[in-house]
């Protein structure tokens, strides 16, 4: 058995068993002879081994020298972690590591049965882990004695700050012992984190260690730059040129998260999703359906995905970018952990360049900006793969010989290899063709010096219905295959607007309507003979050679203007109510003015807010 030197015995037990042959550098931190008793405040960052790092701090503490548990008359620590998903992970690795110990380990968390729990509770646990809305109610409720506590371990406790729970945070350890021992491990120390340790923790220890100070340093970032309407054809590709044991792709609403796991499953891909919608149930079924390989992609949006730990993971896709530098960390921290590499790849339009540099910049993080792999090189990449393929080299059986025999003499080499080239490509989506697109075209400034031959066309809506190049400029590009270069002038009047399309691009924009050459089924378009009166009579207001503003759709991945949402704890998907806070009041989405149908006349719609 391998020698841990200052670790309880029967932990060391349970390591060796795991397969453990070196502790992590945060793990030998916190069982350092001089933190003891000491309460402690971590930097350690995500997949760096901190689950087990405070598991062995804690032991010696909980035990007092013994070398198994007593049975337990109340629990003697607690550990709070900020999800469901999170907290049951925590719960799976405390067991294998106090297995030896006798240790009763309990959780507490949304979505579960509150009963059952209590059940387990009155049975007795020596260590509960749970979610601090959770372990709350059962406070409140007297199911949960916290006489006896010994320490409490407040895991991600950044982001348990960002999703709003300081309240039940600071009601938990109020009820808890005074003398107790807080260890608090987060992979972020804002001043919010340093108050909180100065209010609860008694001269603690800081720890971070120099491995954890080097963010991510397994992980290959790839930012792949592609027109609006490829977006989705270009998140295909990546998962079909990595071919990644499991991957994650993440977006930002509940609805993406449907919508991408309807197309993908579609498309043939083994997908599940993970949302704040779905039940404890089916979030468990989801994870477990990659864990053991029946599905590989997992379609999630921030807040679902917090904290789980899939140990295959090679592949991040985000394919709506992150809200802050932070948020791009803890997303891309799912793969490359434990000393495994992984890939995390943005998938950026080309209007979101700029946006996409400068939170690589704040996360201190180069990319290789690169085009999405195309087809060619994704059917490459198969034949690769099958030219690897371990069947090719294994030594031929025994048992095999005779029918291996049969099989050439009846067809052939030539049509046996065929046969074998075909099974291994069988079930594979096909690769997207991709537009051409040049990375550094979006880096271009200020208006073009000659817009070249152009088509002109008239839509039937103008300034009385309110509308503006900010909302009609990528309801263009994302109803068509159109980017903003190829989009001239725009000359706004009462009831209609004139825009001059590339000349190129006219046919395939008009193809991309349809027969009722309708824009969002509220707009008809219209080709014209030459170029209309853009002389400004009747009131018209001219936007020929537009120049991007600052803050405008411009940097907002060809979208509306965004919703007002606070850092990275408003993920626009909160979770269910068993795991969080009342929510707060949301700013509402500002909306595109609704438009009466061709025909009806031009009443003037109701006014949207402005962005």
């Amino acid at each position: 058995m391998i020698e841990f030197e200052g670790i309880v015995p029967a932990m060391a037990k349970a390591l060796d068993k795991r397969g453990y042959e070196e502790l992590t550098p945060v793990q030998k931190a916190v069982i350092d002879p001089k933190l003891a008793d000491a309460d402690a405040l971590v930097s350690a960052q995500t997949g760096s081994g901190k689950t087990v790092a405070f598991g062995l701090a804690l032991a010696p503490t909980l035990l007092q020298g013994a070398e198994r548990f007593e049975r337990a008359a109340a629990p003697l620590a607690l550990a709070v972690a900020p999800t469901r998903e999170l907290a049951l992970q925590v719960q799976r690795e405390l067991e294998w590591l106090y297995e030896f110990t006798g240790a009763t380990v309990a959780s507490c968390v949304g979505g579960m049965d509150m009963r059952t729990e209590r059940r387990t509770l009155e049975r007795g646990a020596h260590i509960v882990v749970g979610t601090p809305g959770r372990l709350r109610d059962h406070i409140t409720r007297n199911s949960l004695d916290l006489s006896a506590i010994k320490a409490i371990v407040l895991d991600e406790a950044d982001e348990m700050l960002d999703l709003g729970f300081r309240e039940d945070l600071e009601f938990i350890l109020d009820e808890a012992p005074s003398e107790r021992r807080t260890l608090m491990f987060s992979a972020t120390v804002p001043r919010t984190i340093a108050n909180l340790a100065k209010s609860y923790q008694r001269d603690a220890v800081r720890i971070s260690t120099a491995a954890e100070q080097k963010q991510h340093v397994d992980i290959e970032y790839r930012a792949f730059v592609v027109t609006p309407s490829d977006r989705e054809n270009a998140i295909i590709n990546v998962l079909r040129y990595y071919d990644a044991k499991n991957a994650i792709v993440f977006c930002s609403t509940r609805a993406a998260v449907n919508h991408l796991t309807a197309r993908f499953h579609n498309r043939g891909f083994s997908v599940v999703a993970l949302s704040g919608e779905l039940s404890q149930n089916e979030r468990s079924h989801a994870l477990q359906a990659m864990r053991d390989g029946r599905a590989r992609v997992c379609i999630a949006t921030d807040v679902a995905a917090r904290g789980i730990d899939l140990p295959n993971l090679e592949l991040v896709i985000h394919a709506d970018l992150p809200t802050n530098s932070e948020t791009l960390l803890h997303r891309s921290g799912r793969t490359g952990r434990a000393g495994r590499k992984g890939v995390s790849a943005l998938i950026v339009t080309q209007n979101a360049r700029r946006k996409a540099e400068r939170m690589l910049q704040g996360a201190s993080i180069r990319a290789e900006w690169a085009r999405p792999p195309s087809a060619d090189e994704i059917l490459r990449r198969d034949d690769e793969r099958i030219l690897a393929d371990a069947s090719l080299t294994d030594p031929l059986q025994d048992d095999e010989r005779a029918f291996v025999a049969e099989l050439l003499e009846r067809h052939g080499a030539e049509q046996v290899a065929a046969a074998f080239v075909r099974l291994s490509r069988a079930g594979r989506s096909a690769p997207e063709d991709l537009q051409e697109v040049n990375p550094a075209d979006d880096r271009k400034k200020g208006p073009r010096d000659d817009f070249g031959a152009s088509v002109w066309f008239s839509l039937s809506v103008g300034r009385q219905q309110n509308a503006e190049p900010r909302w009609l400029i990528p309801t263009l590009c994302r109803s068509s295959n159109l980017t903003k270069r190829q989009i001239g002038a725009i000359k706004m009047m009462q009831n209609e607007t004139f825009v001059e399309i590339a000349a190129d691009s006219a046919e395939p924009f008009l193809a991309s309507l349809g027969k009722n050459r309708m824009l969002e089924d509220s707009i008809r378009v219209t080709r014209l003979d030459g170029t209309p009166d853009l002389s400004g009579g009747g009131g018209g207001k001219s936007y020929g050679d537009r120049k991007p503003r600052s803050g405008g759709f411009e940097n907002r991945d060809g979208a509306r203007p965004k919703r007002n949402f606070k850092a990275e704890g408003a993920d626009r998907d909160r979770g269910t109510a068993s795991e969080r806070p009342a929510a707060k009041a949301w700013d509402k989405k500002p909306g595109k003015p609704k438009f009466s149908k061709p025909g009806n006349g031009p009443a003037k719609p109701k006014r949207g807010p402005r962005g």
